[in-house]
């Protein structure tokens, strides 16, 4: 079960919760970014998820307490976010990873919904990551320098999003790949926003999230050990 910790690296503090696999060997670590509703029990659940698959995972608390279950409240709450902040809150929660015991110094950053949003602007903003998985999430892509991407991404959209469409992450895929860079795209058919959030009824694709789950842990696996 995941716990709530406080993290700080350099002049940056926050906090978290935090999931150790079992057993006492130096693994790859995730950084799981939120979605637009704050920590709740779905994110402590991918937390805990991730760490039974043998990564130690990190969710950064980037609304500092505040959670909500209603969606025009999580649209307030991330409109009024300092993305800026976030992304070096993520890079706080990164270098934590790094020196902890269990860490074999590799760090990921992944991330759902808005937390995609910032996984993408994490790559693109922050040194040392040793891979991104952004999930339905798109930043404002004129405050980001992709030439600066420098880890491997997997990117997961849905074929029915509005918000975070396919075309838009087929620009995204066509940009990095003239940049040369490394980006794996897959858009999930059938699939709407927020497929993966398995305690939503009302979005949840069971057959495309099937496909995404072990599809992201062998990428993550493949990348921080």
């Amino acid at each position: 079960m995941s716990k709530h910790i406080e993290f700080e690296a350099g002049s940056t503090t926050g906090g978290g919760e935090l999931a150790a696999p079992a057993g006492n060997e130096k693994v790859g670590a995730i950084v799981v970014v939120q979605e637009w509703h704050g920590i709740n029990d779905e994110m402590r659940a991918k937390v805990d998820r991730f760490a039974r698959e043998g990564f130690l995972a990190l969710a950064p608390d980037l609304y500092h307490g505040k959670v909500t279950t209603d969606d025009a409240e999580a649209s307030k709450l991330m409109a009024t976010l300092d993305f800026a902040g976030a992304v070096r809150e993520i890079g706080a929660a990164v270098q934590w990873l790094k020196g902890q015991p269990r860490s074999n110094g590799k760090v990921a950053v992944l991330g759902f919904c808005m937390g995609g949003a910032l996984t993408l602007a994490a790559a693109a903003t922050l040194p040392g990551i040793a891979c991104a998985v952004p999930f339905y999430g798109i930043p404002d892509l004129s405050k980001l320098d992709l030439s600066k991407v420098t880890a491997p991404i997997q990117a997961h959209f849905a074929e029915h999003d509005d918000w975070a469409s396919p075309q838009k992450a087929r620009l995204i895929e066509a940009e990095l790949k003239a940049k040369g860079k490394s980006i794996e795209l897959h858009v999930y058919e059938g699939a709407g926003h927020a497929f993966m959030r398995d305690s939503d009824t009302t979005k949840y694709h069971e057959p495309s999230a099937k496909k995404a789950w072990p599809r992201t842990v062998a990428f993550l696996r493949e990348h921080v050990g």
